[in-house]
Order: C-alpha cells, then sequence, then structure tokens
C-alpha cells in the first residue's frame, strides 16, 4: 500500500496521473486513483495549487480533441471544415447567418403591439 503524508501528497499526484490518463473524466479517475469523490473536491477548494494542475489537465484534453478535430479536417471531414471556419473564419467572411424572408423572397412585415399599461381586475 502507498504511503501518504498528511497532506495527502503522494494520493493526489496518484489522482492527477488518473486524471490526464483519462483525459480529465474525473469519475474514470477517481475509481483508478482510488479516491473519494468527496476527498477530490476537498482537495479542489482547500488546494489551489492541486486545483491548478487539475485545470492544466483540462487543457490537455482540449488540446487533444483539437488535434482530433485537425486530423478530421485533414482528411477531408466538410462538417468539421465548416465548423472551424465558422468560429475562426469570421474575419474573412465565413459566418453562418439566417436570414428571414417571406414567399418567394419578399419581404416579412411584423406587427408589435405595445401595451403601456396593466389592467387591474
Amino acid at each position: 500500500m502507498e504511503k501518504v503524508d498528511k497532506s495527502g501528497h503522494k494520493k493526489k499526484q496518484s489522482m492527477l496521473e488518473a486524471l490526464k490518463k483519462s483525459l480529465g473524466v474525473v469519475t474514470t479517475a477517481l475509481i483508478k486513483a482510488d479516491v473519494p469523490h468527496s476527498t477530490y473536491y476537498k482537495w479542489i477548494n482547500t488546494d489551489p495549487e492541486f486545483a491548478e494542475q487539475v485545470k492544466n489537465v483540462d487543457n490537455i484534453a482540449l488540446d487533444f480533441a483539437e488535434s482530433k478535430m485537425f486530423q478530421g479536417i485533414e482528411g477531408g471531414n466538410t462538417q468539421l471544415i465548416k465548423f472551424y471556419l465558422s468560429r475562426k473564419g469570421k474575419n474573412r467572411g465565413y459566418v453562418e447567418r439566417q436570414e428571414f424572408a417571406g414567399v418567394e423572397g419578399q419581404p416579412t412585415s411584423f406587427q408589435i403591439e405595445i401595451i403601456d399599461s396593466i389592467s387591474k381586475d
């Protein structure tokens, strides 16, 4: 059995490693590191250094997802290409817009009624 100092340092390190391997999936990491939910969240709330390291793991997971997205783009996945351009290519005109028109492209008309007082029963 692994010895743990009073601060739980070895268990925290074990948890961080498990988080990295699970790409930030907390429940999977908790099981792998044999750490109770309550202990993990206590560490998050009381140890700023541990909380920061957990955030860094979240960035690893995001980087992983981005790399998979770019692999899909390189493979010609049209949906991923459109998604990426709609988010990152706005300044080049890649913007998704919705245009509202009436039948056969005619303008639509709206009627708005403004109520300036509420009647009391």
